[in-house]
């Protein structure tokens, strides 16, 4: 690593938490326990609101569901007036540090000007009722331990650190003219950023991994076929052979946790699952053998609401924007083949280099009432999703229960102005809708008495 991108790294790390200390707004509440009365409770599981429940906060965590009339003794009480409370919800496929910005900035711009607009973004985020995001490719690490240690408000971040890639893989961002590559030549400004790690065989896999491993990557992100964003891969193409994804699978496993791969075509997928694999990434163009195999493997379908709308990411080439379209019509496909063979399915959002739509997060994922019910697409937004970033295991940096209001499980709650279950749309606009949003037991907004 040089000497310039250590101090860049340093830098970054340091600007981020400097946000904090002018930013009082999240600040916790003083030691005393926290009643929540006068909601109905939606507690991530079931498919009814629940009714005749207060919802007792103590520290980080839920401490108990407590009968309405039963007096909790120096209790803060905070009245929902009838509106809903449910668990923060989780983004199963974010990019913390790369959402926000436009592609050239991320490749062009200093390193510590765009750890300060994620951080910035990381605010949004959690003001958008997400209080959980596994990251899946960026480096975010140093954003997570600022969120973390109450420097700046934020989701929790499963980190994923640098995208694994080969050579002319999907997370390969270099320009033709810095090929060839050869063993004098220097990291590439994506490489040094953090951003994608490029590796070619088993063992340049096993460093690459390893190293985000050494990191704090709570799962590992490898690329495993073409995709959209890249510009030099076609989405047909399959990339790592099995002995270089048997390589990652292994060294992750070796520390307890799993990988998680971008792939969109059924041979990338079988490829996949053929390695240990346990999460698909995207996967729109599967066929029926790639879902039953899924499901056979018990492996997870995270997927993204892809649908070439107003809502879609943006792409300059008319290259990119058909092979986004022939994803969108592989969307509903998709959603029908999980359902048909039981795979066990997460959403997520994958918004990219697109800093006009973050703000669409909560409506791009209330999309998928399309194809499930109301109920449905808020379970699997918070009990849902947070099983699958349990697989993490011994490298899970949050052990307490996501995704659930229940005695034991993080004090991560939103209060909503209506009812979700019979009106997902509410999702989509946290600005007017959010009235209230608790993570970690820190109170990030309340607008209960606007």
């Amino acid at each position: 690593m040089s000497r310039r991108s250590v101090i860049k790294g340093i830098a970054a790390t340091l600007s981020a938490p400097a946000l904090g200390l002018v930013n009082p707004a999240f600040a916790q509440t003083a030691g005393r326990p926290v009643l929540f009365t006068n909601a109905s409770v939606f507690d991530g599981v079931g498919t009814k609101l629940i009714g005749g429940q207060n919802v007792l906060v103590e520290g980080k965590l839920i401490k108990a569901l407590v009968p309405v009339g039963e007096t909790v003794a120096d209790a803060e009480v905070i009245d929902c007036g009838g509106r809903t409370l449910m668990p923060g919800m989780i983004d199963a496929h974010w990019h913390s540090i790369l959402a926000g910005i436009s592609r050239v900035v991320a490749m062009s711009a200093d390193v510590p000007y765009v750890h300060l607009v994620a951080a910035q973004e990381a605010e949004r985020t959690v003001l958008r009722g997400f209080t959980t995001v596994r990251d899946t490719g960026g480096p975010s690490f140093s954003l997570k331990r600022a969120i973390d240690e109450g420097r700046i408000a934020g989701p929790r971040i499963y980190p994923s650190g640098a995208m694994i890639s080969q050579t002319s893989g999907h997370g390969d961002f270099r320009l033709r003219t810095d090929l060839p590559r050869s063993p004098q030549t220097n990291l590439s400004a994506a490489e040094e950023a953090g951003i994608s790690a490029i590796a070619d065989g088993e063992a340049e896999v096993l460093r690459r991994v390893r190293e985000q491993l050494m990191l704090g990557a709570s799962q590992i992100k490898i690329m495993g076929g073409g995709g959209v964003a890249s510009v030099y891969d076609p989405i047909d193409t399959v990339q790592y052979s099995e002995a270089e994804m048997r390589a990652a699978v292994s060294a992750a496993a070796d520390w307890g946790t799993y990988v998680c791969i971008h792939a969109y075509t059924s041979a990338a997928i079988q490829r996949a699952l053929a390695c240990g694999v346990k999460s698909i990434e995207h996967g729109q163009l599967a066929d029926d053998e790639a879902a039953r195999r899924m499901a056979d493997s018990e492996a997870w379908w995270s997927i993204q609401p892809f649908l070439a709308d107003e809502d879609a990411n943006s792409y300059s080439s008319p290259e990119q924007r058909a092979q986004q379209k022939r994803i969108a019509e592989g969307t509903a496909r998709a959603v029908e083949l999980g359902r048909k063979y039981g795979v066990k399915m997460a959403l997520g959002t994958d918004i990219l280099f697109n800093p006009l739509g973050t703000a669409s997060q909560g409506k791009q994922l209330a999309k998928f009432a399309r194809w499930y019910g109301n109920a449905e697409v808020l379970r699997l937004l918070t009990s849902g999703n947070a099983e699958l970033v349990a697989l993490s295991g011994a490298r899970d940096p949050y052990p307490a229960k996501l995704g659930y209001i229940g005695a034991g499980a993080y004090a991560d709650i939103l209060v909503i102005d209506g009812d979700p279950l019979g009106n997902i749309s509410l999702i989509a606009d946290p600005d007017r809708t959010l009235k209230l949003v608790m993570k970690d037991g820190r109170i990030h907004k309340n607008m209960l008495s606007v």
